[in-house]
């Protein structure tokens, strides 16, 4: 009998956290859809009024202190939720998380910091998963769940592929051990935020890879070579993003100046460059002959440095104290540098900009598996063998820790 109640119970937990996550993912997805929104607004007034640039160091000062003075717990980001799912009971997400996030993703778009959105996305779903779970008084093991599923929604709602958001919430946590009771949670919480974001009139930009005559055996190889490229670039990026960080504690003490200095340096690179391309998300622009991510899939024009010098824009605005996320800049620096390599190796120039697409993310992250998954969402099923294999080997090539550091010690830990 007292194996029926546990199980009984155990039913009711499951139920219960079933019912909550429908709600949260919707609310989640809604969240995502007024970010992406409000992210192409920014950039349309950046684009329009160029000037704007000068206006950086003050926004990011702005933010800084903003953080300073009400966000000093939201300040762990990503990390913290990662943190809080591998150990509930902790310090817990702070509810003021989403909204700092969210503003201060917008300011550094709005002034042309080089940043991403799978941060804002992600940190908002975990705040606001969080919030559910102290209103319900959920307990350890719902909290968990809650907040993968929020990590979950709101990865699969901001890129529009639930199936990835699924894979990176198991996947990120411990740096690939993952904890199976989740996956009917996060599923339901993935395609619901992805359904709620679509249904508010979001789209995705489409990337379209060239179909292949064949799969000559030569080909492996040089997927095989690229991705051992993506893999140290990926490693490259890390670290000298990390020394960066330290560098700007040592030159400026009080974490809300850095920004200061990131945003002149920055607009030194800017001048340097003599181009925008570089700035923002780098995933649309007005200027039909501009840089992007899609362009990347169709120039014949050989473009061998340009992942480098988005990979140092990125690096410095995030790195003095700019909000928003990585990965898109990473997809740049991904497609560009297939890009470059494809030239390079004689091989076909949009498969090798996809396969750099989601490699330099593996390789960063540490989650090959759901940028396996993301690749064949965006790209298709026929490049799935390609994908896997270059995702496998840049994040067996990357070593190290990742952007997600702290979760390092996790992986030598049995799953709760």
């Amino acid at each position: 009998m007292s194996k029926f109640r546990q199980l009984l119970t155990e039913w009711l937990v499951s139920l219960r956290v079933m019912l909550a996550l429908v709600p949260m993912a919707a609310v989640v997805g809604s969240a995502c859809a007024f970010f992406l929104w409000s992210l192409d607004a920014v950039t349309d007034v950046r684009l329009r009024h160029s000037w704007m640039i000068y206006f950086l160091p003050i926004g990011g000062v702005v933010v800084g202190f903003v953080y300073h003075w009400v966000g000093s717990k939201a300040e762990g980001g990503t990390t913290s939720i990662l943190d809080e799912i591998h150990a509930p009971g902790g310090p817990g997400v702070p509810r003021r998380m989403a909204p700092l996030i969210l503003f201060g993703t917008l300011v550094t778009h709005l002034f042309g910091g080089s940043a991403g959105r799978e941060g804002t996305a992600v940190q908002m779903g975990g705040s606001l998963a969080s919030g559910f779970c102290r209103a319900l008084r959920l307990g350890p093991a719902e909290v968990r769940a809650m907040l993968m599923g929020g990590v979950a929604a709101g990865f699969g709602a901001v890129f529009g592929t639930p199936l990835a958001g699924v894979v990176f919430a198991m996947e990120a946590r411990t740096a690939g051990t993952f904890r199976y009771r989740a996956v009917i949670g996060c599923i339901l919480a993935a395609l619901v935020g992805d359904w709620t974001c679509r249904a508010w009139g979001i789209g995705h930009t489409q990337y379209l890879v060239a179909p292949l005559a064949g799969w000559p055996p030569m080909l492996f190889v040089k997927v095989a070579l690229a991705a051992v490229v993506f893999g140290l670039v990926s490693r490259f990026y890390c670290e000298f993003s990390r020394w960066l960080g330290e560098w700007f504690k040592r030159l400026v003490p009080f974490a809300p100046m850095r920004p200061a200095l990131g945003g002149v340096l920055v607009i030194a690179l800017f001048f340097t460059t003599g181009t925008p391309d570089y700035l923002g998300l780098g995933v649309w622009a007005r200027d039909p002959n501009a840089l992007t991510i899609r362009s990347f899939f169709t120039s014949p024009e050989p473009l061998p440095l340009i992942w480098l010098w988005k990979l140092v824009f990125t690096a410095i605005t995030l790195s003095s104290g700019f909000k928003g996320g990585e990965v898109t800049p990473l997809f740049f620096i991904g497609a560009a540098l297939g890009h470059a390599l494809a030239a390079a190796l004689g091989a076909p120039l949009s498969l090798f900009a996809a396969l750099g697409f989601v490699s330099i993310f593996a390789g960063a992250t540490k989650t090959p598996l759901a940028c396996t998954v993301m690749g064949i969402e965006l790209f298709g099923v026929q490049y799935g063998v390609f994908l896997a294999l270059a995702c496998g080997i840049a994040w067996r090539v990357s070593g190290g820790p990742g952007l997600y550091r702290k979760r390092m010690t996790d992986a030598i830990s049995p799953p709760a």
